[in-house]
C-alpha cells in the first residue's frame, strides 16, 4: 500500500519527508566518515618496507637511520620481533652492545625460535666473552635449523674458548665435511686437540688441506704441521698491495699467536695476539676472535 498525502498536507508532508531523508543522509555521512577514520587508524605501517629500508641502512653504514626506521614499527607494536632484531643489529653496529643485547633478548622473548636472532645474539655473546651463553644460543639455532649444524664453525670457536675441547674437535671435524679447503678449520681442530691431548698428537691429527688460495693460509698450515717456520708466514703475508697486506698480516699474527700459545710460548703468543687485535682494522668475525683472545690474555695477566 502506498502512502499519499492529502492536498493540504502535501507541503507539510514533503517537508517532513525531506527532513527525514536529510537526517538519514547526515547520519550515514557521519557513519562513513567515522568508519574512514577507524580504517585509517587501523591501517598498519608498511612494516616489510621499513624493515628492508632498515636493513639497507645498516649495510650502508647508517645505523642511526636504521634505528629510526625500526622505532616507527615499534611505536605501533613494541613487541615486533623483527623490528627489535634490526634495531639490535643497528645498535651493535654502533658499538652499543648493551642496547643491542637488550633488543635481541626482547626479540627472542617475542619469538623464541627466531633462528637469525639466536645466531646474532650468540655471536654478540661471544664478542662479550660470554662463551657458555654463546654456545647455548648457537645450539638453539641448530635446533631450529639442523641442516646448518656442520656449517657452524663459530660454535666450534666458542667451544674452544669455553674449554670444551673435545666438543670443539667434533665440531671442526663436522665442518670439514662441508668446507674441505679451509686451513682455518684445520688449525682450530689442531688447537682443540692440542689443548686436550698435547701438541704432538695435534700435529699427528692435523687435517690435510690440499689448497686454500688465501695468503698466507698454506704457510700457516705448514707451520702447524711442523713443516714451516713463522718467518715463512710473515714473508708470504708481506706480498701484494697495501690493502692485501693489511688483511694478510692480520691473519698471520692471529695464527702465529695461536701457534705459539699451543706450543707453550706465552710471550710470543701474547705479542702476536695483541698485534692482531690492535694493529689492524679487521672488522669481521675473526677480528672479533683476536680481540676476544686479547681480552682473555689481559684478564689472565691481572
Amino acid at each position: 500500500m502506498l502512502f499519499r498525502c492529502a492536498p493540504r498536507m502535501k507541503l507539510r508532508c514533503f517537508s517532513s519527508a525531506f527532513k527525514a531523508v536529510l537526517t538519514r543522509t547526515l547520519v550515514l555521512s557521519a557513519a562513513i566518515a567515522s568508519l574512514a577514520i577507524q580504517i585509517h587508524a587501523a591501517d598498519p605501517l608498511d612494516a616489510p618496507a621499513l624493515l628492508r629500508a632498515a636493513d639497507a641502512a645498516i649495510k650502508g653504514g647508517q645505523p642511526a637511520e636504521a634505528i629510526k626506521l625500526a622505532d616507527k614499527i615499534l611505536a605501533a607494536d613494541p613487541k615486533d620481533y623483527r623490528a627489535l632484531f634490526y634495531r639490535g643489529r643497528a645498535y651493535e653496529e654502533s658499538k652499543d652492545t648493551a642496547k643491542a643485547l637488550a633488543d635481541y633478548d626482547a626479540s627472542l622473548k617475542s619469538n623464541p625460535k627466531a633462528a637469525i636472532v639466536l645466531q646474532k645474539r650468540g655471536e654478540l655473546q661471544f664478542k662479550l666473552g660470554n662463551f657458555a651463553a654463546s654456545i647455548a644460543d648457537f645450539d638453539k639455532f641448530i635446533e631450529a635449523m639442523p641442516e646448518q649444524a656442520p656449517h657452524h664453525w663459530q660454535r666450534g670457536i666458542s667451544l674452544y674458548y669455553a674449554a670444551r675441547f673435545e666438543d670443539g674437535r667434533k665440531q671442526f671435524e663436522s665442518h670439514q665435511t662441508v668446507n674441505p679447503y679451509d686451513v682455518e678449520n684445520a688449525v682450530w681442530h689442531f688447537l682443540c686437540v692440542a689443548r686436550a691431548s698435547g701438541a704432538e698428537k695435534a700435529k699427528a691429527a692435523l687435517i690435510p688441506i690440499e689448497r686454500d688460495s688465501r695468503i698466507p693460509m698454506m704457510q700457516i698450515l705448514a707451520l702447524f704441521g711442523g713443516k714451516g717456520k713463522p718467518e715463512d708466514v710473515l714473508a708470504a703475508a708481506k706480498t701484494g698491495s697495501a690493502a692485501q697486506q693489511e688483511n694478510q698480516l692480520f691473519y698471520a699474527h692471529l695464527y702465529l699467536g695461536l701457534y705459539f700459545e699451543a706450543i707453550g710460548d706465552a710471550k710470543l703468543a701474547r705479542e702476536h695476539i695483541l698485534k692482531a687485535a690492535t694493529g689492524f682494522k679487521a672488522e669481521h668475525y675473526m677480528g672479533d676472535v683476536a680481540r676476544v683472545h686479547a681480552q682473555v690474555l689481559r684478564k689472565q695477566s691481572k
